[in-house]
């Protein structure tokens, strides 16, 4: 049975795109109470499909897809930039494709200003109205306002003028700050990007008897299926084990593994390897915050996408990408590393942060292990010993050396030195996932 949440959750998501809504309005005409209704506004702003703006309010957004983050929406820019929207809020969930800043002469400037452009410029009303009907929405830096007919021409347009007190250059900065921490989010595969959905799941019900399960394996080439309740909430799971030398006729809640582990749809691939490994497990069944069945996620759907980020280009770099890039190998056979220390590296009293030590102590010793054993790693456990403070602008060499590798586990020990002085040292043990 659909519950209330999912109920408002599917009507805010055939509204229209642009329309306005509030908590008031959607208690009223679901018949719900007002602490219902805001609750499940504010998940739908968590799944990105409505956008609360102050004075403004909250209204449905275009979803955007994973590979379409790095535009943003006007609604979105007004979050950032902590504005006020002067006119032009139907327009509001459009998206815009480049913003342009109005550092020129009229001319210059609407030779770069098209449809779908953010112009972010002070308070030059004329250029506003140009931008306007070139297609183009506005951003005024330093708090300023515009004209009346300028207001008037974006209602109608459906353009947004927004305000902000920032000055241009901050404004600049801050756009791209958001735009540049959204391609990192969008390199972080998640379950749900990967998942067998619900219409290919083959599952259970507790009503189901064992012949069932026999029924399901002779049509597909598994033999594990979760088990859901009559309201599709996953009670367990079942495996050719739990069916081993039992009737037909007996019913599968008699047999199955109750409470299974799962995992939400929000997990990162990176974490559910993690749990796969430590759990021994095969298949995990994939469900929504009130633990209905969404999909199944195998271990061979994780080994394919954590193989397939490490052949994707960086786009949005992390700290650890900056990290690792200065990790260079100086004896491949050997495996000798060396790595210079920068100012941005180091804590405040100018020795390198322990952070960053410990980001290139790991990295050394993956790489030694990748070089051997061809597959994936997860960090069981390391221990670092720092010896000696490392001072910025000095280069170390890290010697990672392999002490055991089996076929399910690696054990690494890695000696770090400046200028022949051992300065740290690490013993790191790891699970290995085979390819």
């Amino acid at each position: 049975m659909t519950t209330k949440h999912e109920l408002i959750l599917q009507f805010i998501n055939e509204l229209p795109v642009g329309e306005k809504i509030s908590v008031r309005q959607i208690a009223k005409s679901l018949q719900v109470s007002e602490g219902t209704a805001y609750r499940a506004i504010k998940e739908a702003e968590t799944k990105g499909f409505v956008s609360t703006i102050e004075r403004v309010g909250t209204i449905r957004i275009e979803h955007k897809k994973k590979e379409n983050f790095e535009r943003l929406t006007y609604a979105e820019v007004i979050n950032i930039v902590d504005g006020q929207v002067l006119g032009g809020k139907a327009g509001l969930h459009k998206t815009l494709n480049k913003f342009v800043i109005g550092a020129m002469k009229m001319e210059a400037m609407m030779r770069y200003t098209g449809a779908g452009n953010l112009l972010i410029i002070g308070n030059r009303t004329g250029a506003h109205e140009q931008a306007l009907l070139a297609g183009a929405a506005v951003l005024i830096t330093g708090g300023f306002d515009t004209d009346p007919h300028v207001k008037q021409l974006a209602d109608e347009l459906e353009l947004p003028i927004i305000s902000t007190s920032y000055d241009t250059f901050t404004v600049a900065t801050m756009i791209n700050r958001a735009i540049y921490d959204q391609l990192i989010k969008k390199e972080i595969v998640l379950v749900e990007d990967i998942l067998t959905p619900i219409e290919k799941t083959a599952f259970l019900t507790t009503d189901d008897t064992v012949g069932k399960w026999y029924e399901l394996k002779s049509s597909t080439s598994h033999s594990r299926y979760p088990v859901v309740d009559p309201n599709m909430k996953v009670v367990g799971i079942i495996t050719s084990k739990d069916v081993l030398d039992v009737e037909q006729d007996v019913l599968i809640e008699k047999v199955m593994t109750k409470n299974p582990i799962t995992v939400p749809l929000k997990s990162s691939v990176a974490s559910t390897a993690h749990m796969m490994i430590w759990e021994s497990i095969e298949l995990l069944p994939v469900v929504s915050e009130q633990s209905k069945l969404q999909g199944l996620v195998s271990r061979q759907d994780v080994l394919k996408a954590l193989q397939m980020v490490q052949r994707q280009p960086q786009v949005g770099e992390t700290l650890d990408d900056t990290v690792t890039k200065g990790l260079l190998t100086v004896d491949k056979e050997e495996g000798r590393y060396s790595f210079p220390v920068t100012p941005q590296m180091t804590n405040r009293l100018g020795a390198i942060s322990y952070g960053v030590f410990m980001t290139i102590v790991t990295e050394a010793a993956n790489r030694v292990l990748r070089a051997q054993k061809k597959g994936d790693i997860v960090v069981e456990n390391i221990t670092i010993y720092f010896i000696k403070p490392i001072q910025l602008e000095s280069t170390i060499e890290i010697v990672p050396r392999i002490l055991e590798a089996g076929r399910k586990f690696g054990k690494v020990d890695i000696e770090v030195y400046h200028e022949q002085a051992m300065v740290g040292k690490a013993m790191m043990v790891c699970q290995l996932l085979d390819r």
